[in-house]
């Protein structure tokens, strides 16, 4: 009788296989960015796949500020413009009086209560184009201060409407009359466009680790290890977890699939 001897390759002899279930690609707890009540919360969209406004926050004092503030700036831009123009009007005037009293200091008929009045006459034009001056330079960091203002209401505005686009909608956190501060978690959010599998690999397996071919339940495939941590973890002491990005599956996630690496 022959006897037939199989030499296995010692990766393919020593393979482990491991389990690992369907997760979304990314999870994200968003967390409020302000201080405010909520005034509304969109329940009915939990477990959808949304796209726009799924919480909102009190901003009616924010906009009615919004409002004052964009007035206020129309206010302090025409009263610039105007006394942009003053200025132009007391330049010429300024410098009018100045050759008058150079003029009169030249005359040697001229009396002293003149000389005294054209010097009066200039110092007086020289201070109002001065004074007009600093008030514009007033008005113009009085603007500055108020489109800092406008965007910041903005800003503020923007974070009391939480918008999601193309996330799933795992779990809201909070319910209309709920008041929130700074750093509150509001929802549980999904990335379903892709997923992963999440592996604890041993130290031994790690061994040439990018030649090896990645087979689910028992199937090869194109994948690829797309990260390994460095240390190992904290659950299992003596294995470092890693993750491999597959295809967002048809149907559910959470699905526990065959994982080897051959």
């Amino acid at each position: 009788m022959k006897r037939i001897f199989l030499l296995l390759s010692p990766i393919l002899l020593f393979a482990k296989v491991h389990y690992a279930k369907v997760e979304p690609i990314e999870s994200i707890t968003l967390k409020s960015a302000v201080s405010a009540q909520v005034t509304q919360a969109k329940i009915e969209l939990e477990g959808r796949t949304v796209f726009g406004t799924i919480i909102r926050l009190d901003d009616k004092l924010d906009r009615e500020k919004l409002k004052s503030s964009k007035e206020s700036l129309a206010l302090v831009k025409s009263m610039i413009s105007i006394n942009q123009k003053i200025l132009i009007a007391l330049k010429e005037s300024l410098k009018l009086q100045k050759a008058y009293y150079s003029k009169m200091q030249t005359i040697a008929s001229a009396s002293k209560s003149q000389k005294d009045n054209s010097f009066y006459a200039y110092t007086n034009a020289k201070t109002q184009y001065l004074s007009t001056k600093e008030k514009i330079d007033n008005l113009k960091k009085q603007k500055l201060d108020l489109k800092f203002e406008i965007n910041r209401l903005k800003d503020s505005i923007s974070k009391k409407n939480i918008i999601v686009n193309k996330r799933f909608l795992y779990k809201l956190l909070v319910h209309k009359g709920d008041f929130v501060n700074m750093g509150t978690p509001l929802a549980q959010l999904k990335n379903l466009t892709s997923a992963k599998l999440v592996l604890f690999l041993e130290e031994d397996e790690l061994k040439d680790i990018k030649k090896r071919k990645i087979y689910i339940d028992d199937k090869a495939t194109n994948y690829k290890i797309n990260k390994i941590w460095k240390v190992t973890d904290e659950k299992f002491i003596s294995s470092y977890r890693s993750e491999i990005i597959i295809k967002a599956p048809e149907d559910n996630f959470s699905t526990l699939l065959k994982v080897e690496l051959r």
